[in-house]
């Protein structure tokens, strides 16, 4: 026989004696890695009721004007929650509009105009209060006593619609 064919068969038969062995031991890997995994946040609405005024418009290139993320209706000292777990990264003043940005991993949400009832740093859960809906111009209604949530979500440099985050499931068939 030549080395080639040699080598073919013994191939051949490491792998008929090895493979079986394989799917009859657990793999500490896989076993490990579902035993650990992490739970999916949750997420949801940082204004009850939220009702939408302004949806999300990323324009083709950053210096082009847009809408990058989401206004929610709401009244002059409705309470603002976190959307998800995460660390306040800021809490302040922005151009004189009350800013806060959560962290959650590798993506940020932003609340603005908001008169912040928590410090940076501050860990924070799905739903907590972080403050309170700031008066100020509004383009959502023309009554002063409502005025908008700017809601948004960025991952890295690239704004995203934050409404991806608490998007329900669409299903076509009723449970049974």
């Amino acid at each position: 026989m030549n080395s080639t064919a040699f080598r073919a068969v013994t191939g051949v038969l490491a792998v008929a004696l090895l493979l079986p062995a394989g799917f009859t031991q657990a793999s500490p890997v896989h076993a490990y890695a579902y035993a650990y995994a992490p739970a999916t946040p949750k997420w949801d609405l940082p204004l009850k009721p939220a009702r939408l005024s302004l949806g999300f418009y990323r324009p083709p290139q950053n210096w082009l004007p847009g809408h990058r993320g989401v206004d929610l209706v709401g009244r002059s000292g409705d309470r603002v929650l976190a959307a998800g777990n995460g660390v306040v990264s800021f809490a302040g003043l922005v151009a004189g509009k009350g800013v806060v940005v959560i962290k959650h991993g590798t993506i940020r949400t932003t609340y603005e105009p908001v008169a912040a009832s928590i410090l940076t740093g501050s860990q924070v859960r799905t739903g907590e209060v972080i403050g309170h809906l700031a008066a100020g111009d509004s383009h959502c209604s023309t009554q002063t006593s409502v005025t908008c949530l700017h809601w948004g979500l960025i991952r890295g440099e690239t704004y995203l619609n934050p409404l991806l985050l608490v998007k329900k499931p669409v299903r076509l068939l009723p449970r049974l």
